[in-house]
């Protein structure tokens, strides 16, 4: 009797620990070497305004995420499983557009590590890369791969979100302006919103706390209040590092230095705290990318896989896609940057797509949903925001053609 209760016990443990690293590996995903230049350049631009921008995308973010977690939690079934249920194929489309957007995106976070790694330490953005690549493949290589996955991320997120604290403090923002622009905007740029929403819940990112959290077992009916906890939490820790990161900046650019330099997030982590500032960026910055490098891959092969796919089989599918990503970013020879800006115009494609097919699930197919009636105000909120994400894509494929022919 002692040892059944043990085992439950260690399973209930097991899955709140899996659902934990679900959340932050959807937060983490989201904090990658984008979100840092997004949000530096928008806050230079914008001032204290930004702080609507963030509120309104963080809004949008929970719409988005409290839809997709619920469709796929109560259903059981990874999202290319539903779309191939709802039109035969459509998940193998899916599939093919969040896996080929994955190998471009990770090839940007794998740079991200590299420049994070030389503003830390000093070296070489492709051997930094390159190690970096290499700490992601032991991870995946690990005998409790799922484990060291949740805990990692979940660790590095912390450290991000101390390290912010700390800097956004010693910038001394004016917190009263910023406070009063959340609500009352001096300026509202309506394409920044959804360039910030791209960014955090567009591509494989969708879906990579969502996929996570099957793996934790917290499926059903059941568990619609722990799946709807858990997509709020990860979006507002989400939330928590882009406020912090924006009240940073926005304390340097109210200080009067003005950012100029190629890399403006590491030039304000230095007018904020020194060269100790510059190591933070470093290290706030390798983390993010490392972590998004841990996201983009488990995601990007959870698509490619079935649920029936043997754990050890997946982690060394996930070994080689790391292997080739940072290979092609060892032998592109292409700016960091162009990768980053490739990346982020490709992932906004894939959200119109992927979310279109799970607010249909949602609608119509409760055969799916194990007999769920699902919400009508949330189907009403996920259909508005689905408008959006037309509009997100719209502007990938132009920002697709525009980079494409320069």
């Amino acid at each position: 009797m002692a040892d059944g209760s043990t085992k439950l016990e260690m399973t209930s443990s097991a899955r709140r620990t899996a659902l934990l690293g679900a959340m932050f590996l959807m937060a983490t995903s989201a904090i990658g070497p984008g979100f840092i230049t997004q949000t530096t350049v928008f806050t230079a631009q914008l001032g204290a305004a930004f702080a609507f921008a963030i509120l309104a995308s963080i809004l949008i973010d929970i719409a988005v995420q409290m839809n997709v977690w619920r469709v796929i939690g109560v259903s059981g079934l990874r999202a290319q499983e539903l779309g191939n249920r709802v039109i035969p194929g459509v998940g193998y489309f899916l599939a093919g557009l969040v896996f080929l957007g994955g190998v471009v995106f990770n090839i940007g976070n794998i740079a991200g590590t590299g420049l994070g790694a030389n503003a830390m330490l000093g070296v070489d953005p492709k051997i930094g890369g390159a190690v970096s690549a290499f700490v992601a493949i032991l991870i995946f290589l690990s005998k409790r791969a799922g484990m060291a996955l949740d805990r990692i991320v979940v660790m590095l997120g912390a450290v991000m979100i101390l390290l912010m604290i700390y800097v956004a403090i010693v910038a001394a923002p004016p917190l009263g302006e910023a406070l009063k622009n959340t609500f009352l905007p001096e300026q509202v740029d309506f394409l920044i919103i959804t360039t910030l929403v791209g960014g955090t819940v567009g591509g494989y990112i969708t879906y990579a706390g969502a996929h996570r959290m099957l793996d934790s077992g917290a499926t059903g009916v059941e568990h619609v209040r722990q799946i709807t906890r858990s997509s709020v939490i990860g979006i507002i820790v989400t939330g928590v590092m882009r406020v912090l990161l924006f009240l940073a900046i926005l304390g340097v650019v109210a200080g009067g230095t003005v950012l100029s330099s190629d890399n403006m997030a590491a030039e304000a982590f230095g007018a904020a705290a020194g060269e100790i500032g510059m190591r933070m960026f470093g290290i706030v910055l390798w983390a993010a990318a490392i972590t998004s490098v841990i996201g983009a891959s488990f995601t990007s092969v959870s698509f490619i896989t079935s649920s029936k796919t043997a754990e050890r089989k997946r982690n060394l599918i996930t070994v080689v896609f790391i292997a080739f990503c940072a290979t092609m970013y060892l032998f592109l020879g292409q700016a960091p940057q162009q990768l980053l800006i490739f990346a982020g115009a490709f992932n906004g494609l894939i959200l119109p797509v992927g979310f279109g097919v799970l607010l249909w699930v949602a609608w119509r197919r409760r055969d799916l949903m194990n007999g769920y009636d699902y919400p009508k105000w949330l189907l009403i909120v996920g259909v508005v925001t689905w408008l959006l994400t037309l509009f997100l894509g719209w502007n990938s494929v132009l920002g697709l053609a525009q980079l494409w022919s320069a």
